[in-house]
């Protein structure tokens, strides 16, 4: 069996240790000792932008990203968009963009260079805070990736984003018939009740680890923002 190798480490505010390792030719990122992502199992993180952006109808969508991770959201997200299109990237650890820009470059790619693109190190809660008090436009799409799920959370100061607050904000950030997605590692009956209960109309998919339709079954909702509350947009 091959070892895994320890590569680096970063600490996440507020939160546990992020350990970046390698096991043969795959990457992963661990939690203490529990797996967040890896090369082996990226379909899922990828599909959640395949899948969001196929459902806007906007000709030049404005997107957000809750957490960059290993790139595999950000970049799927920047196959599909138009070239007039943005998507930014909020990511609250620095290490993160050490390791794309260092040991994972062969993932990375041109990405971080893509004019469309914007990384910035915050929290994904201050960017939807700016989109509701007109420090910056609403989104098409905010997408979020920053946890294993709303019963998964890396960092209690998380727990504000799947809060029926922090739904409101998120949900108040979006433009007229935008789309909310929320990557979790597993169902979750309760968050569904309660993204129907901020105004939006949901749908809930399993999406598999890998792309053979092999390895763990994850979870993606996708929530619209419904009609009535367009006029507070």
């Amino acid at each position: 069996m091959l070892p895994r190798e320890t590569i680096a480490t970063a600490e996440v505010p507020d939160g546990e240790t992020l350990t970046l390792v390698s096991h043969g030719h795959d990457f992963i990122i661990m939690l203490g000792r529990d797996e967040l992502m890896g090369t082996r199992m990226q379909f899922s993180e990828e599909q959640l932008a395949v899948l969001t952006l196929g459902e806007l109808e906007a000709a030049r969508p404005r997107v957000l990203i809750g957490g960059y991770g290993m790139g595999f959201t950000y970049r799927a997200a920047l196959d599909q968009l138009p070239e007039d299109a943005s998507v930014t990237v909020a990511e609250i650890v620095p290490e993160i963009l050490d390791w794309a820009k260092g040991p994972l470059a062969h993932l990375t790619g041109e990405s971080l260079a893509d004019p469309r693109g914007e990384i910035v190190l915050c929290d994904v809660a201050a960017l939807i805070d700016d989109a509701n008090d007109g420090t910056s436009e609403k989104y098409d799409a905010i997408l979020l990736d920053v946890d294993n799920g709303p019963d998964g959370i890396v960092r209690d100061a998380n727990y504000r984003i799947y809060s029926a607050t922090g739904l409101a904000k998120a949900r108040d950030a979006l433009k007229p018939g935008g789309v909310l997605s929320v990557w979790s590692a597993a169902p979750d009956h309760k968050f569904t009740r309660k993204l129907k209960d901020a105004g939006f109309d949901v749908e809930v998919r399993e999406v598999r680890a890998r792309p053979n339709n092999k390895g763990p079954r994850h979870t993606i909702w996708f929530a619209r923002k419904r009609s009535r509350f367009l006029a507070s947009s």
